[in-house]
């Protein structure tokens, strides 16, 4: 039996690159996914080109009525996902076609134990005790604007915030981990939450996740190629490594590190989305409200705008 899981595409102003990345994700040997593209308040013909997927049955749009931001666009795919292990693609992602069925297989695994062999108790298990996998990462080839081609595989990048000192020699930029090639259980977001509002949100989430004590499966297979253009956010000077307002959030990560070595505690990050308005949603039965942490006003705001009867389900 395969983990249920969705493909969550958060996407603005990416109409010249999403039809791929939909294809893509479309194409994937899972035999129960569904892909949800989260249109962060496009501007241009994103919805109109993705009108031919409308009479897909696992397929679905949901159009933010106003520019939100990558976080907020990925944590109502988180809401809208229900109990599907949920995995993020950009519009630039493309995906080897069994990569959500091999990663959900994992998931869905049992019978993981926790050698007694580690000391298990940092990560708050006890020797012996069956585990559950909360997230399933791959290596991934990255192809850079100028034609640089690398295949990634920095397992350590997870933790580089927290050890510094394991970072090893980079040769082009981007060369990390990377939360898009990762499929995670949907008790993650339950206890953990959702996605910092912050440019940095990738690393502060996978940090949550190393330092909540989730249990992180690496596969050995490069199942994700990631190709990097001009107005990738990682490539584009206005959200680039070097601009304050990402120095300013790095520092705010960091911060959340310190306070872990000294407390041990994991602040869950609750999806707080009070003010969130939804122009258009092409396929309502295919959403399910999740068990993901939320606040009062932002299950108020969701709920009622897809099925009333979704208000009593978390």
């Amino acid at each position: 039996m395969d983990m249920p899981a969705a493909i969550v595409i958060p996407t603005f102003n990416r109409a010249h690159l999403i039809v791929q990345a939909v294809d893509a994700a479309l194409s994937q040997t899972h035999p129960d996914v569904v892909v949800m593209v989260v249109d962060d308040g496009s501007t241009d013909q994103t919805q109109a080109i993705l009108t031919r997927y409308n009479d897909h049955p696992r397929f679905c749009i949901v159009k933010l009525a106003s520019n939100q931001g990558t976080a907020t666009a990925k944590n109502v795919g988180i809401l809208l996902a229900g109990e599907r292990a949920v995995t993020f693609h950009d519009s630039d992602d493309i995906p080897a076609r069994d990569k959500v069925l091999r990663q959900s297989r994992i998931l869905w695994a049992s019978g993981i134990g926790a050698d007694p062999c580690l000391d298990r108790t940092l990560a708050g298990h006890e020797p012996g005790q069956t585990l559950r996998v909360g997230a399933v990462f791959s290596h991934h080839d990255l192809v850079l604007p100028d034609g640089r081609q690398a295949t990634i595989r920095r397992p350590f990048s997870l933790v580089d915030d927290i050890f510094p000192n394991l970072q090893l020699g980079t040769y082009v930029p981007g060369e990390r981990m990377r939360v898009n090639s990762g499929l995670f259980h949907p008790e993650v977001f339950a206890r953990l939450g959702g996605f910092a509002d912050c440019i940095e949100e990738d690393r502060e989430f996978w940090n949550r996740l190393i330092l909540g004590g989730e249990v992180v499966w690496v596969m050995e297979d490069v199942l994700m190629t990631k190709i990097e253009t001009p107005d990738s956010l990682t490539q584009s000077t206005a959200t680039d490594y070097n601009r304050a307002h990402r120095a300013a959030d790095r520092k705010m990560v960091w911060g959340k590190v310190d306070h872990w070595l000294a407390t041990r505690e994991v602040v869950p990050e609750k999806i707080n989305l009070p003010g969130l308005a939804v122009a258009y949603v092409s396929r309502p039965d295919l959403i399910v409200l999740s068990r993901a942490l939320m606040t009062d006003a932002t299950r108020s705001v969701i709920a009622p705008l897809f099925q009333p009867e979704l208000a009593q389900a978390v």
